[in-house]
């Protein structure tokens, strides 16, 4: 029954081949754009079933290159050390990090307490749930928290983080635990505060497009929300259908809409957020425009939980637009994707939605590892591959200004070969091999990921200067959002090995550095790289942070050891 839809699927599917005798005209006769578009979208990276209609590419080059057992699982990449330290594998150097002795340690009486003001059943002290909340989505980072807290509304939070800090115990804030870099999991046995049970929608206004929610709200749910509503959320991440929307906001999270819709700073209106000393901020506003002193909410905006812990958020949603139409194209190098973002950007204009890629490697771990993946471009593999999502609300004019872009494509020989969404399994199956690479790199064994802005143009040398520096010691994987400059770096390998990580870093901060480049462009500091955050920031820039941590969270209490170098904070 399977080959049967995958085959019918399969012959509804239009081809974009470049072949001597394929004209203009001939494509232009032939060209069907999305059917029933009003009902393309993406659908959680979670979601399985779908149908695609091409078969799977050759992978023997890929597999003879690199001979390790692709099946090896991720390795946990932090180490308990008795009593007061861990040794984190962040850095070419590991980095020893102390316990902060001013910390203290939960006892019965805090139970107690805790149990008091929240309930039994929102205070975990369940070892099996407890080790979930402590490792990260990457089995990278492990604290060691006895209790996590599970407060339903902002008066608990309140309450909690007002007896924390007259007791002095560290916390960190976390939603749906799926960063990469250490961020919303302990380090050591810090409180754990999960806002998942603040999940309601307060209000939305059909008018302005103002949503008003709690920060425990899943952002796939949101999604559907809006969509009912004819609105769509102007973030989109392959992790939609577990991190929420205070965790978003608090890493500042970029994702697949920032070269239409730009980022949290300025789709976030207003913010609720508790500081340290259990006081409530409200600067929850929904207005598009006020100038009325200082714009506070900016400073929580990507401080990742180190200054204050969100509860509730204003953004800006804009309106669902009818006509959507999803292209994945193939090209020989490099040059070719950056004329092709070039031409894209000027040709289609506001319509451009989405503009990714990723390279041949990317291609061949996805389709690898994930069984429900298939190459819509079976005929060959490609050095590098986009995709482009336009979204409009003329279907004729989206039409005439997309089919005119991808003919020029073609005769330019931009584009070497190339597939059009033709119904919603296509426009998922397309989607799915962007957002599955992530989970084909967990699958494939250790992975070092690194996520960096650099100017377009110089994005890949990062990515051939690593190959050449690590020669048949691991795979490098480069993809991510083109259309914003955001590398996504990575290095995958067999397992977790010091001399690879010697080989990578400081090196690809220190190139990055060069570039004027961000060494976290959209996954934030977090554990991994607090430490390095001088390659981005001058000192002066770091020492005023500093100095703002310590005005609002003069214990340290909140998600300490990660965004601030500690040495700044002792």
């Amino acid at each position: 029954m399977e080959k049967r839809m995958a085959a019918a699927t399969a012959s509804a599917s239009y081809r974009l081949l470049n072949q001597k005798n394929h004209t203009s005209k001939r494509f232009l006769d032939h060209r069907r754009l999305v059917t029933n578009s009003s009902e393309v979208h993406r659908s959680s990276s979670s979601s399985r079933g779908f149908m695609h209609h091409c078969g799977t590419a050759p992978l023997k080059n890929f597999l003879a290159r690199f001979p390790w057992d692709l099946q090896k699982s991720s390795l946990i990449h932090i180490q308990n050390l008795p009593g007061i330290q861990h040794r984190t594998f962040g850095s070419a150097t590991s980095t020893i990090i102390q316990r902060n002795p001013l910390f203290s340690t939960i006892n019965h009486d805090d139970i107690i307490y805790f149990e008091n003001k929240l309930g039994m059943k929102n205070v975990i002290q369940d070892e099996e749930e407890l080790q979930t909340a402590n490792t990260d989505w990457m089995h990278k980072y492990k604290g060691s928290s006895k209790l996590m807290l599970l407060p339903e509304n902002t008066d608990q939070l309140s309450q909690i983080l007002k007896y924390c800090n007259s007791r002095c115990l560290a916390v960190v804030p976390q939603g749906g635990n799926t960063g990469l870099v250490g961020g919303s999991v302990p380090v050591f046995d810090e409180v754990i505060i999960n806002t998942r049970r603040m999940n309601n929608i307060i209000s939305f206004d059909e008018v302005s497009g103002v949503l008003v929610c709690e920060a425990g709200c899943i952002l796939e749910n949101l999604m559907s929300f809006l969509d009912k509503q004819g609105f769509i959320m102007p973030l989109d991440l392959g992790a939609k259908g577990s991190c929420q929307i205070g965790g978003n906001v608090s890493t500042n999270a970029g994702g697949l809409r920032l070269v239409r819709y730009g980022s949290l700073h300025g789709t976030v209106l207003g913010l609720e957020v508790v500081l340290a000393n259990g006081n409530v901020i409200d600067m929850l506003g929904t207005l598009r425009k006020d100038n009325t002193g200082y714009d506070l909410k900016h400073l929580f905006i990507g401080s990742e939980g180190s200054l204050g812990i969100i509860t509730k958020v204003s953004i800006l949603t804009p309106p669902k637009l009818s006509s959507v139409n999803i292209a994945f194209l193939a090209c020989q190098d490099y040059i070719s994707c950056q004329k092709l973002l070039f031409q894209a950007k000027r040709r289609l204009g506001e319509i451009l939605s989405a503009f990714e890629f990723l390279d041949a490697q990317a291609m061949n771990l996805v389709l690898h590892h994930l069984d429900s993946v298939r190459n819509p471009l079976p005929s060959s593999i490609y050095n590098f591959y986009v995709l482009i999502e336009t979204t409009g609300s003329n279907e004729s004019d989206d039409k005439e200004k997309v089919e005119g872009f991808l003919v020029d494509a073609m005769e330019s020989g931009l584009v070497s070969d190339g597939a059009i969404a033709q119904d919603l399994n296509q426009a998922s199956s397309f989607w799915q091999i962007r957002e599955g690479i992530p989970e084909a790199l967990q699958k494939a064994g250790a992975v070092y990921k690194y996520d960096l802005s650099i100017p377009v143009e110089k994005m890949y040398d990062l990515v051939e200067e690593m190959r050449i520096r690590l020669g048949g010691k691991a795979n490098v994987v480069g993809y991510g959002h083109l259309g914003d400059g955001n590398l996504h770096l990575n290095v995958s390998a067999p397992q977790y090995d010091d001399a690879i990580l010697g080989e990578i870093e400081p090196f690809v901060y220190e190139w990055t550095s060069k570039q004027r480049g961000s060494i976290s462009a959209e996954h934030g500091l977090g554990l991994m790289k607090a430490e390095k955050i001088y390659y981005s920031k001058s000192t002066a820039t770091v020492e005023l942070m500093a100095s703002m941590k310590k005005m609002l969270d003069p214990n340290g209490i909140l998600n300490p050891y990660k965004v601030i170098p500690q040495s700044l904070l002792s």
